[in-house]
């Protein structure tokens, strides 16, 4: 886990926020800003923010997703407990079938 300059670390010292590089984009981005307001989902809100503005993930970053078979809902996590309370969540709310596209390209069905 990277570790995030504390306030009783000097401010000349080294800076240790968590950074994401994109090939495409030819850039790299430090998260300390996005760590301190968003905490820790700072790299995966950055990751799904990067795909909405760009159509693309930065390097390595893979989702996990669930569609719903009957509506129009769906989400896109990077972990897989989340996608996957979703799917459960709409299913059993709805009684709709939920899709679940693992990183790997396995489709799994939570049925409702």
């Amino acid at each position: 886990m990277a570790r995030v300059n504390g306030p009783d670390d000097s401010l000349d010292g080294p800076n240790n926020s968590p950074t994401v590089t994109c090939r495409r984009c030819d850039r790299e981005w430090d998260l300390g800003e996005e760590l301190s307001a968003v905490g820790n989902q700072a790299f995966e809100q950055f990751a799904l923010d990067h795909r909405r503005h760009t159509g693309h993930f930065p390097d390595g970053i893979e989702t996990w997703r669930a569609v719903c078979r009957h509506c129009t809902e769906q989400t896109e996590r990077l972990e897989e407990g989340a996608v996957r309370r979703w799917a459960q969540t709409h299913a059993r709310h709805t009684a709709h079938d939920v899709a679940l596209h693992t990183t790997d390209g396995e489709t799994t069905l939570i049925e409702g």
